[in-house]
């Protein structure tokens, strides 16, 4: 009889620890909803200027001489999302509909992308634009253009993100964020000419765009970069859009001659 008391207890602690197990992996399983996330892949996304893409300020300004400083990449660290990778900034994630991060975006260093994307609006804009390695203006110091311009990125950020099934299945939308602070000065003035900033949240559809309710809509662009390249070219071009700095300088050239 002790014999078989013995085997029962042992039974019973087999039976009781097979069960715990299974609900462990249970457990493991469930965790983050629906099984253990994959880690998420990486791309670098390439982010370019769409020249002419904004209408409206070409020609407007006189022809005159600007160099385009390297604009400082002074972007707020989004937590768990803004390490470089190789040498290569983040700029933004991708997410499953579960919210679920499945990809992680980098670039090229963003401050020659911007230093290009500003010069080339420059010259839209009717100006005569030059670039320099330089990150911070030199003040006190005399050079052969009538204007130098400095920038800080503070925002270079897209997301890309499934939506919950609409009524013709799941679909994608992106979202775009870039926000620049600009100082213009003429040489070898120390105090500013200009100071203000140009932000573009750009949303890929464009909400309403179609007619349709948000969650059916289609994207226009593939790559979440192309998309921050939207949101790039309206924010640098939003630098020569305003009419303040426009008269400013068309002022200036008038008291010039």
């Amino acid at each position: 009889m002790a014999s078989l008391h013995t085997c029962r207890i042992a039974l019973l602690v087999t039976v009781v620890s097979i069960t715990t197990s299974m609900l462990a992996g249970c457990s493991t399983v469930n965790e983050g909803g629906g099984g253990t996330a994959a880690a998420p892949t990486t791309s670098v996304q390439t982010i370019e200027y769409y020249q002419y893409q904004v209408k409206g300020y070409q020609n407007s300004y006189p022809k005159k001489t600007i160099l385009i400083l390297t604009p400082a990449d002074l972007r707020e660290a989004t937590t768990g999302n803004a390490a470089p990778m190789n040498g290569n900034p983040a700029i933004g994630i991708v997410d499953d509909e579960s919210g679920n991060l499945t990809e992680r975006l980098y670039s090229s260093q963003l401050g020659p992308i911007l230093q290009q994307a500003i010069g080339r609006s420059a010259v839209e804009a009717g100006l005569i634009a030059s670039s320099s390695p330089d990150v911070t203006y030199k003040k006190g110091v005399k050079n052969n253009t009538e204007y130098v311009l400095e920038s800080k990125i503070r925002r270079c950020w897209v997301k890309k993100a499934r939506t919950t099934t609409g009524q013709y299945g799941p679909v994608w939308r992106t979202m775009a964020d870039v926000s620049i602070d600009v100082t213009i000065y003429k040489p070898p003035f120390s105090v500013p000419f200009w100071t203000g900033s140009s932000n573009d949240t750009y949303f890929d559809p464009p909400v309403g765009s179609f007619g349709l309710g948000s969650e059916d809509e289609a994207g226009i662009y593939d790559e979440p970069g192309q998309v921050l390249s939207v949101a790039v070219t309206r924010s640098v071009a939003g630098i020569f859009q305003r009419q303040d700095l426009r008269n400013l300088m068309l002022e200036d050239d008038i008291k010039s001659h």
